[in-house]
């Protein structure tokens, strides 16, 4: 299912953060969103899946219009997974991951057999089943952000966005979360700021700088040293990394 985000465009009081934005996604590709901190590349997504208003601007997934469509006819169809998931409240891993099932259900619905399937499905894809019966608020950041994955395939979305999910992750579970994402073979637009990461895991790049599109293509035409110079205002050389055969980046130079 495709992704078509055409003229976005977003203020916060006076200030325009997001600039005349137009983005694509196509069926089983993995769209990266690249930028410095500030360029408006977490609040484009987040008008994207309808946590803010854009003032201009429309989304479809497929023939759907988001920005029209029900929250619940979204949900059906459109995954998010965030940097954040702090709770106040206690639920264990698998009644977390089950929440993944509420827009494909009607109203005070009980859960079914074939959602305890779905469920534990996506509890093995993400290596969770273990932890099932575990406080959600026991585990580590690492395995919290599992957790939201799990929850976001068991809702079993034709498209993915992640906001940054792995920002604040050591390397294993960012390897982790992107590589399962990655083999679900839907498509995904990610809010990325690891360079490297988006070289390894993104078929196309966006990169935003002060609100706008700057640069866009594959990693190999937009992750150019030029490119890095004018977005990060650091310079950089790039190389072919010799353990993943994609591009490296050596800072500073």
């Amino acid at each position: 299912m495709e992704l078509t985000v055409e003229g976005m465009e977003i203020k916060i009081g006076k200030k325009e953060i997001v600039k005349n934005i137009s983005v694509s996604a196509k069926k089983q590709q993995f769209v990266g969103l690249i930028g410095p901190n500030g360029c408006g590349k977490s609040t484009f997504l987040k008008s994207v899946y309808k946590s803010l208003i854009p003032h201009k601007g429309t989304v479809f997934l497929g023939d759907l219009n988001v920005l029209k469509a029900s929250e619940k006819k979204v949900s059906q169809q459109l995954g998010v997974v965030g940097q954040f998931n702090e709770m106040s409240f206690d639920l264990t891993v698998q009644q977390m991951v089950m929440l993944g099932r509420t827009p494909h259900k009607k109203l005070l619905e009980s859960d079914k057999q074939e959602d305890y399937r779905i469920v534990e499905e996506a509890l093995i894809r993400t290596n969770l089943l273990k932890y099932k019966d575990r406080s959600f608020l026991s585990l580590s950041g690492g395995e919290k952000q599992r957790v939201i994955l799990a929850r976001t395939i068991a809702q079993q979305p034709k498209f993915m966005i992640l906001d940054e999910p792995t920002n604040h992750l050591d390397i294993r579970y960012q390897i982790e979360i992107l590589s399962c994402v990655k083999e679900l073979n839907i498509g995904v637009l990610a809010a990325l700021h690891d360079l490297e990461t988006a070289a390894h895991y993104c078929d196309y790049i966006y990169a935003i700088k002060d609100g706008k599109i700057y640069a866009h293509g594959t990693p190999e035409k937009v992750l150019t040293p030029d490119t890095i110079e004018a977005l990060y205002e650091i310079k950089c050389q790039t190389f072919i990394n010799p353990i993943t055969k994609g591009l490296g980046f050596a800072y500073g130079i």
